[in-house]
């Protein structure tokens, strides 16, 4: 087999290359070189010009990608494509060519891991803790020459180890994953995903938990991670170490616990569901006139909200449609703040405000008010698939107000829907809770 044995090293942020170097490799020795600065064509960050050392004053006279395409054609063709980290040189040198209109396709290995598969025990893999440990000189760390000579050298102690003709022949095998999966998650914790619904965890080598995503399978879900080219996965899949999960039974359930996962661990790779939304609610209350006021207030200082809304112009335009609908005050319900009696340019008053008004009759209306709002806050029990055959699932809405969901076994008997709160496990409402639920709601 003849291998080319490559580093790249990018700007960073949108992955072009700045420096490339390739050796190619016979399986005994070096018999080719290709290593050269590239012009990116646009900025390099300063960070990593403090990481890398090349400057943009270093590559300015540098050759375009393509300027160079043809050399790398030439150099990898029929060849095996081995980096360590693969996945990422690997795309980003298929991204440089795909700008050029090429498709570029070479078989690929990672050193990471195959020296898992055939130096195992190690503490950490990365390279150059790895050359360290294995006594494999390294310099000009993080430029791409140096890199790559190291890489080289890891290549052919990995060569000599007694198993790996059996180990690159199963990696590929085009049922194996090995070389998709990233370089720092064991092939176990991927084997031990179930094919079910519900959420998992990417975690990074530190443990903490860098993205949350929901699935009807998950297996076949994060395994679509590793196939996709984006700079955000890419990134993603080199810090990922390993992947946690929890059944849900069904896609809403999951499509829930998802939601309440994102904004407890606020991942760095999950952008959707992130915010803290503030909730607003609707409340009464009686002055020392006896005059019973409607009014908006957050809901976390509202003991006793009639209804509660995660935006304050929908919070706004139901109090307009009370008002009006029930012919309320608007200063009594504090859309116009004024001393005086109110003057609002849309709604009319019959006078309560100006003494003109039984303040008896008024408060009737405003209970009628509320009495409309209670009546139309929706109570919802909706049924799900259990995470097993042995059970179901439920989502419990009170008062228009999601209280969360869980799982009962089939065998216990339910008559009441109040036993099932023995059983729930609550959540948080919020806004992206309502969206779930509304288009759930809209399925049925």
């Amino acid at each position: 087999m003849m291998y080319t044995i490559i580093d790249v090293e990018t700007t960073g942020r949108g992955n072009r290359i700045t420096e490339i170097s390739i050796f190619k490799y016979d399986g005994q020795q070096v018999i080719d070189e290709f290593t050269s600065l590239v012009n990116p064509e646009i900025t390099i960050p300063m960070h990593i010009t403090a990481l890398t050392g090349i400057d943009n004053v270093m590559v300015a006279d540098a050759p375009k990608f393509h300027e160079i395409a043809e050399q790398i054609i030439a150099i990898t063709s029929d060849t095996i494509f081995v980096a360590h980290s693969v996945n990422f040189d690997y795309n980003v040198i298929r991204n440089e060519f795909k700008l050029l209109g090429i498709d570029f396709y070479r078989k690929k290995l990672c050193t990471v891991r195959l020296s898992r598969k055939l130096i195992p025990g190690e503490k950490t893999y990365s390279l150059g803790k790895l050359c360290k440990s294995l006594n494999i000189p390294l310099t000009d760390r993080h430029r791409a020459r140096g890199d790559a000579a190291a890489t080289v050298l890891l290549f052919e102690l990995l060569l000599q180890q007694e198993n790996f003709d059996q180990t690159i022949a199963s990696f590929f095998k085009k049922s194996s994953k090995e070389a998709t999966l990233p370089p720092n998650l064991p092939n176990t914790v991927f084997n031990s995903l179930p094919n079910a619904a519900g959420i998992y965890f990417f975690k990074n080598k530190k443990g903490k938990v860098i993205y949350v995503g929901k699935a009807k399978d998950i297996k076949k879900r994060v395994l679509s991670h590793f196939y996709t080219k984006t700079e955000k996965e890419l990134n993603l899949c080199r810090e990922t170490a390993d992947i946690d999960f929890e059944l849900s039974g069904s896609e809403l359930i999951a499509l829930l616990m998802e939601d309440a996962a994102i904004k407890h661990y606020f991942p760095i790779y999950n952008q959707a569901s992130k915010r803290r939304t503030i909730a607003y609610a609707l409340f009464c209350y009686e002055d020392r006139k006896g005059v019973k006021h409607l009014a908006i207030n957050m809901l976390k200082g509202t003991p006793n909200p009639l209804l509660v809304f995660y935006n304050k112009r929908d919070c706004r335009s139901y109090l307009e449609y009370l008002c009006t609908h029930f012919e309320l005050c608007p200063k009594f319900c504090h859309l116009q703040e004024t001393s005086s009696s109110c003057s609002h340019y849309a709604i009319p008053c019959k006078g309560v405000c100006r003494n003109k008004e039984d303040v008896a009759m008024y408060n009737h209306r405003v209970k009628e008010a509320i009495e409309y709002t209670t009546d139309n806050c929706e109570n919802l029990l909706l049924k799900e698939k259990g995470r097993t055959d042995e059970e179901e699932a439920f989502v419990l809405v009170k008062n228009g107000k999601y209280l969360g969901y869980g799982f009962v076994d089939t065998t216990i008997t339910i008559t009441h829907e109040d036993e099932l709160e023995t059983f729930l496990i609550p959540q948080k409402d919020n806004l992206d809770v309502q969206k779930i639920l509304r288009s759930k709601l809209a399925q049925r």
